[in-house]
């Protein structure tokens, strides 16, 4: 599937999109922190959550579920939210 990665980890993947596999998002990061080490290490926490700054988007939707299932046509954005004040 393609994956857009935020600006802030382009950095581990030198791409603004990659492919990638997994039949879910948590499926997805491993493959993605297989090839992109230390990636997967800033979106999702040792808890096996999505960190409170980052966002996920499946085919336009927002998911924080990290068991959601995914097929081998959607379109991931892994999108960095802002904050402060």
């Amino acid at each position: 599937m393609n994956v857009l990665i935020p600006g802030a980890l382009r950095s581990y993947t030198g791409e603004t999109h990659v492919e990638a596999t997994g039949d879910t998002l948590l499926g997805l990061f491993a493959d993605l922190d297989r090839r992109f080490p230390g990636l997967r290490f800033r979106v999702v926490d040792e808890q096996d959550q999505l960190r409170p700054n980052m966002r996920v988007f499946v085919n336009g939707l927002c998911v924080r579920d990290l068991g959601h299932a995914l097929q081998p046509d959607d379109f991931v954005a892994v999108v960095l939210a802002l904050s402060g004040g």
